[in-house]
């Protein structure tokens, strides 16, 4: 990730300067001052490694100890960290700007295009603009993870509303609780905002319109072309999303009328059973398609078979060491956080870390004993996997193929808990395998997972910065 300069570093730099000064000053000829522009380009690239190496730890463990235990302190450890870590990306990524026409060596040509690339959030350089963009995305974030809402007579938090969004089926009460969570974003509009005000005018200062194309521009064609190519599969993907709406909608009608599920309406985003209403895999009791039969339910599977978080997380490693991979170091089983501490606020969104490039990965992840949480902490040791695996590349290597391989690899894992694999790990009697004439009842609920997540995906990307 991000951190102060060493030593070493300021002594790469000024050996980038002094051949840098050599070179101008001779006057070489075209070849030579190829041959110039790749070896300063190493070079620069060697030394914002070096540097970014060095960061990347220092500002993970001050992001981990942030996600685990928010308060004051911990929010102002982030705004400086991140302001820092900003400021030092928008510098190495303006150097290595310069060398974006030059004719370089492939390898030298990608270091340097993902060092360009490698900002998520871009500040201007202007003095004060990496602070404040760092201030506002801790008390976005700080805001959203702590939110609260009164239901029925009690506090409840974001990770236990997403539960009831997906077993609660009176109309009412979901209305009460998808309106009064999202009541929680309102005061975060203004930082919203500012912040993608900053964040594009730092994308324009790294030549891109906004930061949407930059993030468009990650991956390996450019940004016009891969918004076609999103055009393009949407298109052909589009007609499946919209009987699979009019499906739901039908019967969301049968079960609550005409005055709730209007047959000439959008669904009412409530009623999908997910705070985002990207998921609606929990109205497949309420939407199995006729004359299917009933597949099994893995929430139950779990809860009588007595399923904790660390059985759930052991249970997927078990996975991943059944293809031949290595166990998880001692340190996950020591430092990761898989459930809700009682005594103090934490970023419940489940994520997969590597602090140091090495070996201290985890996963931070309020489970909770349902097929979603079962499937989701398969996805995230995928994560972890991943990062294991390319932990001995060059730095600006490790990260995915592009921004969508992370996830990709974790969704396909989740793909593979099928009726055998739960038979394989006991969850699942043999002869409670559905058979080939209930394959209808697994293909909707991936529908309903997968394909209804789409036009949410699209719209957010479409209305982002």
């Amino acid at each position: 990730m991000i951190a102060k300069p060493l030593l070493r570093t300021a002594a790469s730099w000024l050996a980038i300067a002094a051949f840098a000064a050599c070179a101008t000053a001779t006057e070489p000829g075209p070849s030579q001052t190829a041959a110039s522009a790749a070896d300063e380009a190493a070079a620069y690239v060697d030394a914002a490694e070096a540097e970014l190496t060095e960061r990347s730890e220092y500002e993970a463990r001050i992001a981990w100890v942030y996600s685990t235990y928010i308060n004051y302190d911990t929010e102002w450890l982030l705004q400086r960290a991140d302001a820092e870590g900003t400021e030092a990306r928008v510098r190495l990524a303006s150097g290595a700007g310069r060398f974006a026409d030059a004719e370089l060596p492939p390898d030298t040509r990608r270091r340097v295009d993902k060092l360009r690339l490698s900002l998520t959030m871009p500040a201007p350089q202007t003095a004060g603009a990496a602070a404040q963009l760092a201030e506002i995305s801790t008390r976005l974030s700080s805001t959203y993870s702590t939110g609260r809402i009164d239901y029925q007579g009690r506090q409840v938090a974001l990770d236990e509303l997403e539960t009831l969004m997906g077993v609660e089926r009176d109309p009412a009460r979901l209305e009460e609780i998808w309106t009064k969570w999202h009541a929680v974003a309102a005061p975060m509009r203004d930082d919203y905002a500012r912040m993608v005000e900053i964040a594009n005018q730092g994308a324009r200062d790294r030549g891109f319109e906004n930061v949407g194309q930059m993030w468009l521009s990650n991956y390996d064609m450019p940004a016009a072309e891969m918004e076609a190519e999103v055009e393009r599969l949407w298109g052909q993907l589009q007609p499946f999303y919209q009987q699979l709406h009019c499906f739901v909608r039908q019967r969301l009608n049968s079960r609550l009328g005409n005055a709730i599920v209007p047959l000439d309406q959008p669904i009412r985003a409530d009623l999908l059973g997910n705070m985002w209403a990207q998921d609606w895999s929990t109205l497949m009791p309420l939407v199995r398609p006729a004359n299917a039969r009933p597949i099994y339910d893995t929430t139950q599977l779990l809860t009588r078979a007595n399923y904790d978080a660390e059985r759930m997380t052991r249970t997927a490693e078990a996975f991943y060491t059944s293809l031949g991979l290595a166990p998880l170091p001692d340190t996950f089983w020591d430092r990761s956080l898989l459930t809700r501490p009682r005594d103090r606020d934490v970023v419940c969104h489940a994520s997969a870390w590597n602090l140091d490039s090495r070996e201290d990965i985890r996963v931070k992840q309020c489970i909770q004993i349902n097929a979603e949480h079962f499937q989701t902490i398969h996805h995230e040791l995928g994560h972890n996997y991943y990062q294991r695996a390319y932990m001995n590349q060059p730095y600006l290597y490790q990260t995915g193929a592009h921004d969508g391989f992370h996830e990709a690899i974790g969704d396909f894992i989740a793909l593979n808990i099928t009726p055998q694999y739960l038979v394989d790990i006991g969850l699942l009697r043999r002869n409670q395998i559905p058979p080939a004439s209930a394959d209808i009842s697994l293909l909707m609920e991936q529908a309903l997972n997968k394909i209804a997540f789409l036009p949410f995906a699209l719209t957010m990307d479409s209305t982002g910065a």
